[in-house]
């Protein structure tokens, strides 16, 4: 056979931008061998007629490092057409993890992530130390879609500092060796670090997240290993309000970008209705460094949390809430009866700390307790005048009385749909944001793609299809300096994506799903409209259907 895959009458968005076309795509080991009018035999062929036919989508915020262990698929990314993903993300991780702090970087996924403990404790599979390693038996597990690897910062501050990461910056001594094992994972094929300033990361025990405590002199010598280099790029969890930059957020990020010379991708860019012009404000405001590289990730949708109280990611900041992470169900449920927490967590919203406001807008999904069945569907500001009772209070009573079973969903941010729809078209913004892997019982965004390409192409009309195509395939490959993905050309790597584009989509609200180690739950959003994913030449997904196929590769960035 001349080809392996040979795909028939589709319409061609080539991810470059440039204007859609009529023409086949052959495969050969893998790559693109051809592109046009073709008339050869091949060993599978696909009749794309009345189809979009695109590279696979490179999603470059996942949270996959734990997950990839035990699972090769990585639905629902996979099946919503990512064929790319980039972990490491946000300075947590679980390499480099000697054997002796395996628990403290499981605690830092609960804390951090939002995942559960008993779904980690039973699904990970330590079959590493060093990062070369962890990438090396990423390669060796196999999986469906190609996997990138940025090096996070707790990591290798806990394998150099030990407990005392998260507690006291590195001496000049520990720099130099992390920064050593900097350069190894670089060697190995990482794609740079990550780091967080947010004060939403603490990790085990309740103290802030190790890659927090890097002090400037530490993160000098990591950018220089970037520098020296000349390659990789940095992430970065920056902001600590929505629609916000403040003048030291500002500030660290010139400071990152000027001590490594390299790209950077910072966190996060949301927009409020109450602020309905702050997003280009910022972008006018950082425009410079936006020109040198730093470029902020933005959602494509609403940002909705789900919410229970066992898992109280979004307490983080609350200095009175510190007392319920990494406790027990009973302990968790005496304090948010406890009128003293109540009262200090009541003073510390008129700080204005980001929960302020909230508790009134979250709306009761789903109950246990029978005698709340009631209120399923209403606002906890609805119940609370019903009780007449304030929201906050009314907030913590739902819960204790539902045994912390009772599920919120709390909206965030992105509440201004002009605003969202400008931001996605500007090119000083990176898409992306899925946070694919963590918070798994609270969003569910890894169907950003689709919801991208059926929201706002189809139905708002918000961009052209070949420009959201070209934001999602070779805009964020490009920042990262992967070559060969992201376009359809001749040579690159055939990742790709069938789909009607009458039909695509992603809901806005996702489903429960029990298939997580340990029976955990996770928030799953099925992928609408897609006829194939396509990875590395290995059909994936037949319409809706995952293949047995495991084409995915290790991307490493030399």
């Amino acid at each position: 056979m001349a080809y392996d895959l040979l795909i028939k009458n589709g319409t061609l968005i080539d991810g470059s931008g440039a204007p859609r076309c009529n023409a086949d795509v052959a495969t050969r080991g893998g790559h693109i061998a051809a592109i046009g009018n073709i008339d050869a035999a091949a060993a599978r062929t696909i009749d794309a007629a009345g189809k979009i036919v695109c590279p696979g989508f490179f999603d470059p915020h996942t949270h996959y490092d734990a997950q990839i262990t035990w699972d090769s698929l990585l639905s629902s990314s996979s099946e919503h057409g990512v064929t790319s993903a980039m972990m490491g993300n946000c300075g947590v991780g679980i390499a480099p993890c000697r054997s002796d702090a395996r628990a403290m970087l499981t605690e830092d996924l609960v804390t951090v992530e939002g995942i559960d403990h008993e779904v980690l404790k039973q699904g990970i599979r330590w079959d590493f130390e060093t990062f070369p390693q962890y990438i090396d038996a990423a390669a060796k597990r196999g999986s469906a879609i190609n996997l990138g690897f940025i090096v996070p910062l707790a990591p290798l501050r806990t394998y150099v500092l030990g407990p005392e990461a998260n507690q006291r910056a590195a001496t000049r001594e520990e720099t130099a060796q992390i920064a050593g094992l900097l350069h190894d994972a670089m060697q190995a094929g990482a794609w740079g670090f990550s780091t967080t300033a947010s004060r939403q990361h603490i990790g085990h025990g309740g103290k802030p997240l190790a890659a927090r405590l890097a002090n400037r002199d530490e993160l000098s010598a990591y950018c220089g290993v970037l520098k020296k280099l000349n390659r990789g790029v940095i992430e970065m969890a920056l902001t600590k309000r929505y629609s916000n930059l403040d003048a030291d957020e500002e500030e660290f990020l010139k400071f990152m970008v000027d001590a490594s010379e390299r790209p950077v991708t910072w966190l996060s860019l949301h927009n409020l209705a109450e602020k309905p012009n702050e997003i280009e404000n910022i972008l006018k405001r950082v425009e410079p460094l936006i020109k040198r590289g730093a470029i902020p990730q933005i959602l494509t949708r609403p940002l909705l949390y789900d919410m229970n109280l066992r898992r109280p990611f979004m307490f983080t900041e609350m200095t009175s809430a510190k007392a319920v992470f990494d406790a027990s169900f009973e302990t968790q449920m005496a304090i948010y009866a406890d009128k003293d927490f109540r009262n200090a967590f009541k003073a510390e919203l008129k700080l204005g700390r980001k929960w302020a406001g909230l508790a009134k807008n979250a709306t009761i999904i789903a109950v246990e307790n029978t005698a709340l069945k009631q209120f399923e569907g209403m606002t906890v500001g609805e119940v609370a005048a019903q009780r007449g009772a304030d929201a906050d209070g009314t907030f913590f009573d739902l819960a204790v009385e539902d045994q912390l079973q009772v599920k919120y969903v709390i909206p965030r941010a992105n509440t201004d749909k002009p605003a969202l729809a400008a931001a996605l078209r500007d090119s000083r913004t990176m898409i992306g944001l899925s946070d694919a892997g963590a918070h798994c019982d609270m969003l569910c965004e890894s169907g950003y793609p689709t919801y991208l390409l059926g929201h706002w192409v189809r139905e708002q009309k918000a961009l052209s299809l070949e420009r959201a195509i070209q934001r999602i395939t070779s805009e964020p490959a490009d920042f990262f300096g992967v070559k060969g993905r992201g376009r359809l050309q001749t040579g690159n790597a055939a990742d790709v994506v069938i789909f009607d584009e009458n039909q695509i989509a992603s809901p806005l609200r996702p489903m429960p799903v029990r298939d997580l180690p340990a029976g955990g739950t996770r928030l799953y959003a099925k992928a609408q409209g897609i006829s194939q994913v396509i990875v590395n030449g290995a059909v994936l997904y037949q319409d809706g259907t995952p293949s047995e196929a495991r084409a995915g590769i290790v991307l490493r960035s030399h």
